[in-house]
Parts: structure tokens; C-alpha cells; sequence
């Protein structure tokens, strides 16, 4: 099996999603490093005003139930939730394709040594401004402990 370790460091989160779940579904194994350091393009306040509002959605009663979606406030469970709504999961090629799929903050020290990849269609040019998964997670109030 083919396996991909790819640096989040400055790549957009839907085109990085899209791109990763393609390679997903096509049978390669895909590790991402650095989530915390994946953008979203647009200014901060409205970034994330839309994540909040995401997070906040529905009745208390309706999440004390555990009903609902589930929007999670850690950036690597953002960019793995990014990611698994780009492909099919209610066919098994959905599923299994999403259990190749690794996301950690920062870089663990099995891949410190190992070449990294990075998507060019990804890839942001300096221009515009932009909001760090880091930054939106701390703002919805996640205490992970990545790289500040």
C-alpha cells in the first residue's frame, strides 16, 4: 500500500480535503502533520462567527441526547471531519477509505525523519486574509496542545 505523509503548514482546508480525499478513495494511505497550521481563507471574524455558529447549532436537548452532527473544536478533528464529508460514507469504499486516513497536531516522532509532501493546488499564495485551524479551535475553546 502506497503511504503519503503530508505537511498541513500553510495549505487551504477544502482544497487540501478534496485532493486528500481523492487519493483516499483511491487506495493510498494518507497521514497529515501540522493541522493546526491549515487555513481558511476569509476575514477571522467571519470564519469564525460561520464556526461558532456550526458548533452552537441545535437544542440543548438534541445534543444532551447525542443527536445530531457533531462539530468538533480540535483542528485535527476539523480537518479529519473536512475531509470523511468529501467522500461517500454511506458506501463501505467510503468507509474503509477513511480508516487510511491519520491526522495529528504537529509532527509525532515516528514521522520526524520521513519525507513530506505538499499539495501545490493546496498551496496559498501570500495574498488576502486568512485564519489558522489553530486559532479557530482556541476561539471555540479547545485546549490542545499544539505548537503556538
Amino acid at each position: 500500500m502506497n503511504m503519503v505523509i503530508v505537511d498541513a503548514t500553510g495549505h487551504i482546508v477544502g482544497r487540501l480535503a478534496s485532493v486528500l480525499a481523492k487519493r483516499l478513495l483511491n487506495g493510498e494511505e494518507v497521514v497529515v502533520l501540522n493541522a493546526e497550521k491549515a487555513i481558511i481563507t476569509g476575514r477571522k471574524s467571519v470564519v469564525f462567527e460561520e464556526y461558532r455558529a456550526r458548533h452552537h447549532r441545535g437544542s440543548t436537548a438534541s445534543r444532551m441526547r447525542g443527536i445530531g452532527p457533531n462539530y468538533p473544536r480540535r483542528p485535527d478533528m476539523i480537518l479529519r471531519r473536512t475531509i470523511s464529508r468529501m467522500m461517500p460514507y454511506q458506501q463501505p469504499r467510503g468507509r474503509t477509505a477513511l480508516k487510511r486516513l491519520r491526522v495529528y497536531l504537529s509532527v509525532p516522532e515516528d514521522y520526524k525523519e520521513k519525507p513530506m509532501e505538499t499539495i501545490e493546488v493546496a498551496k496559498r499564495p501570500p495574498q488576502g486574509p486568512y485564519v489558522s485551524l489553530g486559532e479557530i479551535s482556541r476561539l471555540l475553546g479547545s485546549k490542545f496542545e499544539g505548537a503556538r
